[in-house]
């Protein structure tokens, strides 16, 4: 379901007020290395080859290859989702300055008619 204009309207002052009150996270979110498909392409890669040398450690019954083996999978799992933490976390914590949460809520309580 598309945005009616006037919901792009507001999609886009919400932005723009964000980018205002934390230049960084503009700078975090607008840099070319902080969403890379390699690095999750490598991170999916060694995860499969950690659950290749999973099937392999049951094949040979060798219980400390296992744990090793599911080490390297956790590993890549952990390298592949990392991309996307390091936006989620900084767009969390981007709107606890005082001054643009009061221009939200002045602009939200209009809005509502109080």
């Amino acid at each position: 379901m598309a945005l009616s204009d006037r919901e792009q309207r507001l999609l886009d002052e919400l932005e723009r007020g964000l980018y205002e009150s934390d230049p960084n996270l503009a700078q975090k979110i607008g840099s070319a290395g902080a969403r890379t498909p390699a690095r999750l392409i490598a991170g999916l890669v060694i995860s499969l080859i950690g659950v290749s040398l999973i099937v392999f450690a049951v094949m040979i019954q060798v219980a400390f290859f296992g744990v090793f083996a599911f080490l390297v999978m956790l590993a890549g799992l952990i390298f592949a989702s990392s991309n996307m933490s390091q936006t989620t976390t900084k767009a969390s914590g981007a709107t606890s300055g005082g001054k643009s949460k009061n221009l939200f809520e002045e602009r939200w309580n209009r809005r509502q008619g109080d």
